[in-house]
């Protein structure tokens, strides 16, 4: 099911008359106008850069000029041109998305009406690697999607072999008049995560839309938070993963990523590659990432408050190498800290930036020339120099680069915090910030559950990866309408039947 909305800032463009969207066309280079017959009836208008142009020889003006006597009309084209995407119309502002989207433009008697005929060229432009580099997983398919609406929507329905899987699409943005896509399972959804989406997609009033990120931010519920309250994932089994646990999912034309909600903020710490391995392996890894991400956020906050304000915590055989690493470092613990965690940032924002092969010789002679130098010169000492290396590393574990984003950028102010009032500021930055995650929302649902408000049956598959025979219910706070995924008793009875026999 398709729906083709406008954005309310568009009605002035329903204004616009056929003419004068020629006029300001012909302005470009790249757009051309002629006649395919001799008596200059018919009039061809399209962006010669959008177009296929074997298409138009071979297809439409073969058609049209073999046909010459039979076309009488703009409908006649139907019947004898070999394209299937042909429509007559006088909607001049629907004629304008078309013409930008590889659409040529046909009018008789240069008339109101005009026949809108597709010869874009699918394949140009479009990567043909579909592997995904940023959610890699040894184990489990590597297929992720592209820049193409239409492609990903085939492999998701390759996924989804079912009529109960909808579509939904949508124009967004003034400039851009970018297609996007709502998703979901007829039957299954709750229609009230249904129908909130489809009304915020609707009032986005933007004016070019270039990736579901930047979508995402429109469509949050809060946007004075670090955490991202929309799942993107570029891999095809995760989104139809989030379609069949009940969940919505957003495609943008142009963009390899898609989003889901509602979600919980556990649901970032969920790996693909956690169900194609055993449920003991798979809750092993989730549960190192879970400590990854708490490590990384108050490891060296505790390094400045303990050193600043608690020496008496600190162990006697503990206590003489902290004192000979730091005989030396001029610096406050706080400054120390904030010196090495910069210079961690930067290395790894030059390595993101620069091209792969020189990126990766950055960050690895980067980090050992200049932590070497920095421990010679006294800046820093070497405990801190491990704990710093150790939480960049463990902000890595977390398989949403969105929220490793979040976890690198909170260990700033619980660094301050620490500074300023030692333990006692490590606990209010504590409180603040579950204060502020029991406060959001995604898309309606509490960003904590089912921690907060808890629900006991939504636990099966957070912090660690449930067996398969005790998550065959999908989670309680979704609201779906229909709770069960498969029935785990019926295949072991099965079982049973088969070594019976």
């Amino acid at each position: 099911m398709f729906k083709w909305k406008r954005n309310p800032s568009e009605n002035k463009e329903k204004e616009k008359q056929l003419d004068e969207i020629l006029q300001a066309a012909k302005k470009s280079s790249d757009f051309i106008e002629f006649s395919p017959l001799e008596n200059g009836r018919m009039t061809i208008s399209c962006y010669k850069t959008l177009i296929d142009e074997k298409m138009l020889r071979r297809s439409l003006l073969s058609g049209i000029q073999e046909n010459a006597e039979n076309i009488r009309n703009l409908t006649d084209i139907k019947n004898y041109v070999p394209i299937e995407d042909i429509t007559v119309t006088d909607d001049a502002a629907d004629a304008e998305i078309k013409l930008h989207t590889g659409f040529a433009l046909i009018q008789m008697d240069k008339g109101k009406k005009c026949a809108l005929v597709s010869l874009s060229d699918s394949a140009k432009g479009i990567r043909q690697n579909n592997e995904t580099d940023n959610e890699f997983s040894v184990i489990g398919p590597k297929v992720g999607f592209i820049e193409n609406l239409d492609t990903n929507l085939q492999l998701l329905r390759k996924q989804l072999v079912t009529t109960d899987l909808i579509v939904e699409e949508f124009v967004v943005g003034n400039l851009s008049k970018t297609r996007v896509v709502l998703a979901y399972l007829n039957g299954l959804t709750n229609p009230e995560y249904i129908q909130t989406a489809r009304q915020r997609i609707e009032d986005v009033d933007f004016d070019i839309l270039q990736d579901t990120t930047i979508l995402e931010q429109l469509l949050s519920d809060h946007n004075l938070t670090p955490f991202p309250l929309f799942l993107p994932s570029e891999r095809v089994d995760k989104a139809a993963y989030s379609l069949a646990l009940g969940q919505i999912v957003i495609f943008c034309d142009g963009s390899c990523y898609a989003i889901s909600a509602p979600v919980s903020v556990l649901d970032f710490y969920n790996s693909p590659e956690d169900y194609y391995t055993s449920w003991l392996q798979g809750s092993f890894f989730r549960m190192i990432r879970f400590f990854g991400t708490t490590f990384s956020v108050f490891s060296t906050p505790i390094y400045v408050a303990v050193l600043t304000y608690h020496y008496e915590i600190i162990p006697n055989n503990l206590l003489g190498p902290i004192i000979y690493s730091r005989a030396n470092v001029p610096f406050a613990p706080y400054l120390e800290v904030l010196f090495l965690e910069i210079t961690i940032e930067l290395l790894r924002e030059a390595g993101a930036r620069l091209p792969s092969k020189i990126g990766q010789t950055l960050g690895i002679v980067g980090g050992i020339v200049i932590g070497q130098a920095t421990v010679q010169a006294a800046l820093t000492s070497n405990i801190l120099l491990i704990i710093v290396a150790l939480a960049a590393l463990s902000s890595f574990t977390t398989p949403i680069y969105k929220m490793s984003n979040t976890v690198r950028l909170l260990r700033f102010p619980m660094i301050l915090l620490a500074a300023i009032w030692g333990g006692y500021g490590l606990a209010v930055g504590i409180v603040l910030l579950m204060t502020h995650l029991f406060r959001l929302t995604s898309l309606g649902s509490p960003y904590m559950v089912p921690l907060y408000p808890f629900r006991m049956a939504g636990t099966a598959d957070t912090f660690i990866k449930s067996p398969y025979a005790k998550s065959s219910s999908r989670p309680g706070y979704l609201r779906v309408l229909g709770r069960k995924k498969y029935s785990p008793k019926e295949n072991k009875d099965r079982r049973k039947d088969l070594n019976t026999e």
